[in-house]
């Protein structure tokens, strides 16, 4: 296999800590989004939308999405399980996992790629340029401000985000969260059930890659 990341983008840093839980070793070539290396045509010929993680398997198959990568390498390395075992606990961890990325990591991506200077243009992932839209940005901070309720309300009641043991969904979780300083959000201070789950999934060797 082989794995294309960017040590400085959340999404390859998900690929990278789900890979680092199963206890996998796996080729890694580093492209640089900074440097516009996912535009380049050696890339483009792997991905033609331009984004990043890929894993390309054993087969010689192109999987690129997070969501793909993990569900193909969960049927191939069961152990240990991250996307639950039974029915209900695998659409558990999925729907967890998209209310995470619909609720946290898209405000926090909308408000990063319509502020930063250095995106200029490129407000959207792809080959396509889009222009910033400055009131995307306040739509989202709003929007983070909520994701942040709502973690603080079911860790209340959880010590994981999905089930009663850690899975895909609490990587994709830390992940953002940790990702929202670059748009200065931090986990509010009395929000104390997400600050100890924060600091647990942090403790993993995982967590350090």
């Amino acid at each position: 296999m082989l794995f294309y990341d960017c040590s400085t983008a959340p999404n390859p840093r998900r690929a990278r800590m789900f890979i680092a839980e199963k206890g996998l070793e796996i080729e890694t070539r580093d492209i640089s989004i900074a440097n516009g290396e996912q535009l380049t045509p050696d890339f483009l010929a792997i991905n033609p939308r331009a984004t990043i993680p890929v894993l390309v398997t054993d087969s010689g198959a192109t999987l690129t999405e997070n969501l793909g990568i993990a569900a193909y390498l969960e049927a191939a390395f069961p152990e240990p399980p991250l996307m639950g075992r039974t029915p209900e606990e695998k659409g558990a961890v999925l729907m967890w996992n998209t209310i995470v990325e619909q609720q946290g990591g898209m405000p926090i991506a909308e408000v990063l790629r319509n502020t930063n200077p250095h995106m200029k243009d490129r407000a959207i992932p792809g080959q396509t340029n889009f222009e910033q839209i400055p009131a995307l940005a306040e739509r989202g901070m709003a929007r983070v401000d909520l994701f942040f309720d709502m973690l603080e309300t079911r860790l209340s009641e959880s010590a994981y985000l999905a089930l009663d043991h850690f899975t895909l969904a609490d990587i994709t979780c830390f992940i953002f969260v940790d990702f929202a300083r670059v748009i200065r959000r931090r986990i509010p201070e009395n929000n104390t059930a997400t600050l100890a789950w924060f600091e647990a999934i942090k403790s993993r060797p995982s967590a350090a890659l």
